[in-house]
């Protein structure tokens, strides 16, 4: 079962807890998700089976949305609600023409200390594990960008956002910033992901609908070709779909397809399964020279 699942993660659990719930439920071992979700986060989280996992350095490219709320006047050290409260500020009066000029602030390219309670890594320990010890070491900044960061609505304490980000992004550490430059401190209160990539909550299902299906949840998935189906699909005839297979490349000329040098596309024999993700090489002004990258179907 070669499957990408767009599951709503419930709250209350962590990411790879669906996993170990999916792999009891339908037996297969080989699955893991692409991007991680907080335990208190709900939405999107993309779970990828058999060789779909292959996958996964594709779809952890992707933007992200979020909508969620940010609590005012209440810092604490794992920035967000789980976490024990480091200061507790007055809230004074604060408008929301206020609010909006400081996430204004944060639009752009920039960079990202991750927290402490993060899932990286470092020699092969994810920082949460250290944290939990008490032990802080330094982390390397992240470059991130936030495409969009808008107020929702204002209710004291709270404030209403949606988000749209790049990988890597760590809302919670944006929400702790926000309370910093309003002079309130602050924390992430509730989160839900809206969209990774192409995959928002209106194709996503819920948990324990698709544990429910058991072996039978590839019905509920897309294939490999289908998830990808944000990038041009090039159909390519016997000779070139073995020579793909064999990790040879084939040239195609440029009105065969729009896509721009150094771009991903699907290569597939059938136009229905994915052969292999290939990325482009401009040969000239005429011709565009297609690479395998991964291959998923032999010959």
């Amino acid at each position: 079962m070669d499957r990408v699942l767009v599951v709503d993660k419930p709250g209350g659990i962590t990411s790879h807890d669906v996993v170990v719930r999916l792999r009891r439920s339908t037996r297969v071992r080989r699955m893991g998700h692409a991007g991680t979700l907080d335990p208190s986060a709900t939405g999107v989280l993309i779970v990828l089976v058999g060789s779909a996992t292959r996958l996964m350095q594709f779809i952890v490219e992707d933007d992200k949305e979020y909508s969620g709320s940010i609590v005012l006047g209440k810092a604490t050290d794992t920035h967000d609600a789980e976490g024990e409260i480091t200061s507790e500020r007055p809230l004074r009066r604060i408008d929301e023409d206020e609010i909006r000029n400081v996430l204004r602030q944060f639009i752009g390219v920039q960079s990202q200390i991750p927290p402490m309670t993060s899932a990286v890594k470092r020699g092969g320990r994810p920082l949460y594990e250290l944290a939990r010890k008490g032990i802080v070491v330094e982390r390397e900044p992240r470059v991130i960008e936030v495409h969009r960061f808008e107020l929702i609505g204002y209710r004291p304490p709270e404030v209403g956002f949606e988000l749209s980000c790049s990988k890597g992004t760590y809302v919670r550490k944006l929400a702790h910033d926000v309370g910093e430059r309003l002079g309130t401190g602050a924390h992430l209160g509730a989160l839900r992901r809206t969209r990774v990539g192409r995959f928002t909550l209106g194709c996503a299902i819920e948990l324990e609908r698709l544990e429910a299906l058991g072996p039978e949840i590839g019905d509920a998935g897309l294939s490999m070709f289908e998830a990808l189906s944000g990038w041009p699909s090039v159909r390519l005839d016997d000779e070139e779909a073995d020579r793909i297979a064999f990790g040879g490349a084939v040239v195609l000329p440029a009105e065969r397809l729009a896509p721009r040098a150094g771009q991903h596309v699907r290569l597939t024999r059938d136009g229905k399964s994915l052969l292999a993700v290939g990325k482009l090489r401009s040969l000239g002004p005429h011709s565009l020279e297609a690479r395998p990258v991964k291959v998923f179907e032999t010959v």
